[in-house]
């Protein structure tokens, strides 16, 4: 694929140059807000409504982590992204001898409700938008808030977020699974369902080509197998005898913003018009919103260097730009420290702050699509869209996303540019300044964020506190949810009534283990 760098840049639009190409204004360009929305969901873009400047964070205990969010509201952020951590994110309590060391290390330890009442205090449900990144137990997790919501008197209509709840991705490129893929799709399909009718305002799935990146794809193959994860899923709904148009709206997408400043513009672009075409072409949809991919986006974690780590800033800076003339919904900027540890409040202040000097300080939210025309935009659009469904066609061919996935075809293909991807670091073929050129033997006196070892054990004892307390209805409700295992019954309703029963999330993962067992990675 040709990137920005490969392309003789005019100095005006060659119209006929892509036109010969095979490139159709009315088609490809069009305006804003229109089939195949390729230059963005909404006609009005950033001059009706500024992305959703949504910052990611959660750390250590729930009471800290919900400090942060308050410091970041009160600093202007307009949405919350709770990260968890790993025991959380594969379905361990904290006290599991497994979860031993990585208790509230790399998010938020979340083992009950209480827990979830601790972590959303004082944040209004009902005005400000939460997404959190779990997926395995996707499920539970959106019940706990919920039944925080139930309890504060909050109906949850008047609920909005995201749970990312994409399980495709965590068997191509992350590993936090925990079921084997049929029952994990049964799960992302019960929640489909269930959101429809109760929690209408709820995107019920974050596809997610971020960590397909994060893992060495190129730009091209994150479109695709994004993509194909999400026609996987919207057909899994199909076959449940869902309506496109009850779910496909609350479907949301979750990309890189990555190096190549106009690579990655364009890949936004294809994105949202490759999504479009498909849609309209396998699922017919009478609403013009289960056309319209909204996504958020977050600058690369993996292009950021423990080296000269203030260079961090910059790079975050140029690919938050890059996302918003992409055309985002929702934008995370990371800290300059995380190379180094979980950002500090400094840091995160200051990725803040480069979303806001971006919405009001650069002059790009005045046009809808501003590179619309380009030629290198135009033509690299075109590119990886064409390549990318040429992907998807041969992942189709192999019978879908998840067959891909059986068999290691996603899993090589990354791996494969993955390895490339460091050959022309080593190289010299591609530089990054501070790492393989313009280094410097001084070190980082940047602070850096430390967990201390006694967040594990306070919060240890904070949940053998918590089972004591408990009355006897958890239990039952355990029982309840293993038979609607087996039987096939919808589990959101059993789950979320085993969240308001006081069961903790190791419980409920370890009563659903009894029926649908445990995934094991093939080794490929």
């Amino acid at each position: 694929m040709k990137t920005s760098s490969d392309l003789e840049i005019p100095i005006a639009f060659d119209e006929s140059s892509l036109l010969e190409r095979g490139f159709e204004p009315s088609r490809d360009l069009g305006h804003p807000g229109e089939f195949p929305y390729t230059r963005g969901p909404q006609a009005s873009m950033y001059r009706g409504k500024l992305w959703t400047m949504r910052q990611y964070a959660g750390f250590s205990t729930a009471s800290e982590s919900n400090k942060r969010y308050r410091y970041l509201l009160e600093r202007g952020t307009t949405g919350l992204s709770v990260a968890f951590d790993l025991p959380t994110q594969i379905g361990m309590d904290s006290d599991d001898a497994l979860a031993r060391g990585e208790v509230g290390k790399v998010g938020v330890a979340i083992d009950s409700i209480e827990d979830m009442e601790l972590l959303l205090d004082q944040i209004p449900l009902d005005k400000v938008s939460i997404s959190m990144t779990i997926n395995a137990p996707a499920s539970i997790l959106l019940s706990l808030l919920l039944i925080v919501a139930e309890r504060r008197g909050v109906p949850w209509s008047k609920l909005n977020g995201t749970i990312q709840n994409d399980i495709l991705k965590e068997y191509a490129a992350r590993g936090t699974y925990i079921f084997p893929p049929a029952p994990s799709m049964r799960i992302v399909t019960d929640i489909f369902e269930f959101c429809a009718k109760e929690v209408p305002r709820w995107n019920t799935i974050s596809v997610s080509g971020y960590h397909i990146r994060e893992a060495g794809s190129t730009a091209v193959q994150e479109v695709a197998f994004t993509l194909a994860n999400g026609l996987q899923y919207v057909q899994a709904a199909v076959d449940r005898g869902l309506d496109v148009d009850t779910f496909a709206p609350r479907i949301s997408f979750f990309f890189n913003a990555h190096n190549d400043f106009i690579e990655e513009i364009a890949k936004f672009r294809a994105a949202r018009k490759l999504w479009a075409m498909m849609m309209n072409e396998r699922y017919n949809p009478k609403d013009a919103r289960s056309l319209a991919l909204r996504f958020h986006a977050q600058t690369a974690g993996s292009t950021l260097t423990a080296q000269q780590p203030e260079n961090n800033v910059i790079r975050v800076a140029y690919q938050a730009m890059a996302a918003v003339l992409g055309g985002c919904q929702s934008l995370h900027t990371n800290g300059r420290d995380e190379a180094l540890a979980l950002p500090t409040e400094e840091a995160a202040k200051i990725a803040l702050r480069t979303q806001q000097i971006l919405a009001w300080e650069t002059g790009v939210t005045s046009s809808a699509d501003p590179l619309a025309g380009s030629y290198a935009v135009e033509s690299l659009t075109l590119d990886i869209e064409r390549k990318a469904r040429e992907l998807i066609a041969k992942i189709e061919s192999m019978g879908g996303a998840m067959a891909s996935i059986e068999s290691g075809f996603m899993q090589h293909e990354i791996g494969d540019s993955a390895y490339q991807a460091q050959r022309a670091l080593e190289e010299k073929r591609a530089i990054v300044v501070g790492v393989n050129e313009f280094t410097e033997t001084e070190s980082s006196t940047l602070p850096t964020l430390v967990i201390d070892e006694s967040v594990e054990r306070d919060q240890v004892a904070r949940l053998e506190a918590f089972r004591a307390r408990r009355s006897g209805e958890w239990k039952q409700a355990l029982t309840s949810l293993d038979d609607g295992a087996r039987s096939g019954a919808n589990l959101m309703p059993l789950i979320a009534n085993a969240v308001r029963s006081d069961c903790t999330i190791g419980e409920i993962v370890g009563t659903l283990k009894q029926t649908f067992g445990e995934h094991r990675d093939q080794g490929f």
